[in-house]
């Protein structure tokens, strides 16, 4: 029995993809298999030995420890995809409503209320917000991931010329891609050409201020900017001055920021890119579900900070190390299995960066001895025997 402990309200629909036969849901555990999490900031909670898994349901894991995890032979998952449709239509939303400034339109008329003259006042006062229709403008789009690749598809859908950005591109998104979508091998191709820009990248150091004064300057003149990823994906003192100078015409985020709020042009929604119903069940049913095959049968699928490994379970026994990425390790592991006796049916063996992760079948008596063993390998961080 594995012990779950949920830091945030979980969605009933992925708490069942736990079993009531194999897993507890204890919230005041001290000493949890598994922790499911949304929001919750983990960085200041002691990390019990007892903890293998951590699962975030949501793609963005800054609430939690990583460095320390890792070193602990905690593997952390996220939920890549899980939102991406509720993400996508948000982001078509914005480049309506930005478009047609629909916003500040809205709470304009909100003050027309009790107007003697309401009509004649609409009629005078809509000039104020003409703005342009998307179709035939040229969308660029920076990430094409699960998101990016969707509102790529939809900017397709209403007519729009879309070009894309994405040195990255995994095979299942470029798939995903509508053929009408333009690929740009480096973003001073794509930038000079956008009516619209829209980015969808993880936030990674790389990655900080990837919209700044200088991608800025090469835009057109009006560019309206949407950032629906992370905050610090855009330089806000550079938008800020874009805006200033008119280069951008309209900035929409769903990150709002200090310096960022009454200021005119400036759109911002309260970080609501996930926060649909479906969205937070898709989240949840993922998570879970990463959570439970890893506990059961030490599968790692969309992990954060070890490397993805898979295999089908073949009967018998089933050895997984975590170890640290170093040369000897494999014959050290095989040495102390030859030595039980242990027949290796099927073994897997995959690294990421200075960690490693080792999944073996085996069939044979297995002595009680056989995880300490194993954890004396001095590379060893984590052993499990299933």
């Amino acid at each position: 029995m594995y012990t779950i402990k949920t830091m945030n309200a979980i969605s009933p629909v992925g708490l069942a993809k736990l079993p009531t036969t194999q897993f507890e849901i204890d919230n005041e555990t001290a000493a949890p298999d598994g922790i499911l999490v949304r929001s919750a900031d983990l960085h200041e909670m002691p990390l019990p030995d007892s903890l293998l898994a951590i699962a975030r349901a949501g793609a963005g894991t800054n609430n939690i420890p990583l460095d320390k995890c890792t070193e602990a032979g905690i593997v952390v998952f996220n939920t890549p995809g899980a939102n991406a449709n509720a993400v996508a239509e948000l982001v078509v939303g914005a480049l309506v409503a930005g478009s047609r400034n629909l916003p500040a339109a809205i709470r304009w008329a909100e003050g027309l209320k009790g107007s003697a003259t309401l009509a004649r006042d609409v009629e005078k006062g809509k000039k104020q917000f003409v703005g342009p229709e998307l179709h035939g403008k040229v969308l660029g789009v920076i990430g094409l991931g699960a998101i990016g690749s969707r509102v790529a598809n939809a900017a397709v859908a209403l007519g729009m010329e879309v070009l894309g950005y994405d040195p990255y591109i995994s095979i299942d998104a470029a798939w995903s891609l509508s053929r009408s979508v333009q690929h740009c091998v480096t973003l001073s191709d794509m930038l000079p050409r956008c009516d619209y820009l829209t980015v969808h990248v993880p936030y990674i150091p790389a990655t900080k201020h990837t919209i700044n004064s200088q991608t800025l300057s090469m835009c057109k003149d009006g560019v309206r900017v949407l950032n629906f990823a992370r905050g610090e994906l855009v330089d806000t003192a550079a938008m800020l001055d874009a805006l200033n100078t008119g280069k951008a015409a309209s900035y929409f985020c769903d990150f709002p920021a200090e310096e960022l709020l009454g200021v005119p042009g400036v759109y911002c929604t309260p970080h609501l890119g996930a926060s649909t119903p479906e969205s937070e069940t898709n989240c949840a049913v993922m998570a879970a579900s990463e959570l439970s095959d890893y506990l059961r049968n030490g599968n790692i699928t969309h992990s954060v900070n070890l490397p993805d490994v898979q295999q089908p379970r073949l009967g018998g026994r089933r050895v997984c190390l975590i170890h640290k990425n170093a040369p000897g390790v494999i014959s050290s592991i095989t040495g102390i299995l030859t030595s039980a006796s242990l027949n290796i049916e099927n073994m897997v063996n995959k690294s990421r960066k200075d960690v490693a992760y080792t999944m073996l079948d085996v069939t044979g008596p297995v002595q009680p001895s056989l995880k300490q063993q194993l954890a004396a390998i001095e590379e060893a961080i984590r052993v499990r025997v299933l």
